[in-house]
């Protein structure tokens, strides 16, 4: 499967890398989400159809985190 890379970013966490990497397919595009530690890699895709709604639940948790309050009553 030839998938051609849009976009790219980077971001340093301590000893993590993360890599976030939008392509395109025949299939349409996913955002790829890689994990490297000490060279060790996890990877998920994700639709970018569903984008929005991925950032919008990973904004809630934000606030959360941000507000220290436990919010596990909602899953």
């Amino acid at each position: 499967m030839n998938q051609e890379v849009l976009h790219t970013e980077k971001i340093l966490a301590d000893r993590k890398i993360f890599f976030l990497d939008l392509k395109e397919n025949s299939r349409g595009r996913v955002v790829k989400i890689t994990e490297d530690v000490s060279g060790n890699r996890d990877t998920i895709m994700v639709p970018a159809e569903i984008l929005g709604d991925f950032i919008e639940a990973l904004t809630d948790i934000k606030e959360t985190a941000d507000s220290g309050a436990s919010d596990s009553d909602e899953e």
